[in-house]
């Protein structure tokens, strides 16, 4: 018998089976806790979606700075370097460098000499600053969604429950019959809406985290470099006075 998959039902007598699988359990639900579901599988999905494309990007995103670091730091010119990217740049780490290197076209070619080299360093220091917060926040749309997903879709299936539950106790005022054979089906129904809302809400919760962390650190070599590359550009402004 495929008690997983079916139930008995006696009223007066007959037997009526009553499927008890994900589809069935579906199709019988209220219409609320149907409107529940369906947000909750489509929430899902999104954050999947999400999940994929934000690990995708990261390991691309990662091996783009190793090579553009290699270029960077092999001792070749800046401006060679610059000529190859700086108007097409592929990655966030690229961008910052491409925005230094034009501030700092634009500016050197019309500071006279003996200018006030420090506010041109304090200038490509905040263009590489509004850089790299530029990139990041790119990295990080549709964040939020996941960290919303994973606090609120286990109280948005609770919901679901509680409503499919005061049906299911409204049924049996109704027909009076209160035997598990009767209650299980509208509990079965109502405790779907909360499984689903853990299955939403625990792998946007846990890749939230992850992806935080990892975009955390992207952030932090990308200040790593605008540091040094500061370094380097004040390094070479204090020659040229």
């Amino acid at each position: 018998m495929e008690q997983d998959a079916v139930n008995l039902v006696q009223l007066g007598g007959s037997a009526e089976v009553v499927e008890m699988t994900i589809w069935s359990l579906f199709w019988r639900a209220d219409i609320i806790v149907k409107i529940v579901m369906v947000l909750l599988v489509l929430a899902s999905i999104w954050c999947w979606a999400v999940i994929f494309d934000k690990v995708r990007r990261i390991s691309k995103l990662s091996k783009a700075a190793n090579k553009f670091e290699d270029a960077f730091w092999s001792g070749g010119s800046l401006d060679d370097l610059f000529e190859r990217i700086g108007h097409q740049p592929k990655d966030p780490m690229s961008s910052v460098f491409a925005a230094a290197m034009r501030e700092w076209r634009r500016s050197s070619s019309s500071l006279a000499p003996g200018g006030n080299y420090n506010a041109l360093e304090q200038r490509i220091e905040r263009v590489m600053q509004v850089a790299v917060g530029r990139e990041m926040e790119q990295l990080e749309r549709y964040l939020p969604f996941l960290a919303s997903v994973g606090s609120a879709a286990p109280f948005v299936g609770l919901f679901g429950t509680v409503w499919g539950i005061m049906n299911s106790f409204t049924a049996i005022a109704a027909t009076k019959q209160t035997s598990l054979a009767v209650v299980a089906p509208g509990i079965a129904e109502a405790l779907f809406a909360t499984a689903l809302g853990l299955v939403a809400a625990i792998p946007a919760t846990i890749a939230y985290n992850k992806i935080s962390t990892d975009l955390g650190r992207y952030a932090a070599r990308l200040e790593a470099f605008a540091g040094e590359f500061s370094a380097i550009i004040s390094r070479q402004l204090e020659a040229g006075e």
